[in-house]
């Protein structure tokens, strides 16, 4: 593996475990936070196997790597890419953002106005390939290369060659297995029950993923 993947927002849980695995998995990986000093002390405590390796920078920094994943949260992801736009032209990012709201012990979907965050980004980078993947994993279970993780991402996006890479990517990881889904236009979808899980796994203690019989 030598291309480069940058996870912008990558400082949090989200960004640690898929690091992990991408590392694992031979990728070098850049953890892209507002905050270098952050992203840099993140980096050097998560360990991995392999032939890959983990950094910590900027978000500018994560943006120039060869693939882009963007890990923020939602109500900041359009803010956060759109200074990056020059940057991101011509390269595939990968969304996985899922817009979220707690109501109680529960946690809803919200719908952006173009029906999910995957076709927010991607209307804010008209120049990138954008696809939607890795919504419905749990993040402590992806960090933890012992947890015997075995999940299924569904992966959406218009571009043909950046949905058949962001497939690529996923199943080079340990433990995931990517399925594609088709277009964009389903991405709302894929968002939206990661709800679903969440809640699932607050009510039951839990950590449930995806897993797509029939396959």
């Amino acid at each position: 593996m030598n291309k480069s993947i940058g996870i912008i927002g990558g400082s949090g849980p989200a960004g640690r475990g898929l690091a992990v695995r991408l590392a694992s998995a031979g990728y070098n990986v850049v953890l892209g936070s507002r905050e270098a000093d952050r992203a840099g002390q993140v980096a050097g405590a998560l360990t991995w196997r392999g032939q890959g390796t983990v950094t910590g920078g900027t978000n500018e920094s994560a943006a120039e790597c060869d693939v882009v994943i963007l890990a923020t949260p939602w109500d900041s992801a359009v803010s956060t890419v759109v200074p990056l736009r020059k940057q991101l032209v011509g390269k595939v990012v990968i969304s996985m953002v899922n817009a979220l709201q707690k109501q109680g012990r529960e946690l809803v979907p919200m719908y952006p106005a173009r029906g999910s965050m995957a076709g927010e980004v991607a209307a804010a980078l008209p120049g990138s390939k954008v696809t939607g993947a890795f919504h419905h994993l749990p993040a402590a279970d992806m960090e933890n290369l012992d947890s015997g993780l075995d999940a299924d991402v569904m992966v959406v996006g218009d571009d043909v060659e950046a949905r058949t890479l962001t497939v690529e990517i996923t199943d080079a990881m340990e433990g995931l297995r990517a399925v594609e889904v088709g277009s964009l236009s389903l991405a709302g979808a894929v968002e939206a029950f990661t709800a679903v899980c969440i809640t699932t796994n607050i009510r039951h203690k839990a950590h449930t993923y995806v897993k797509l019989a029939g396959l």
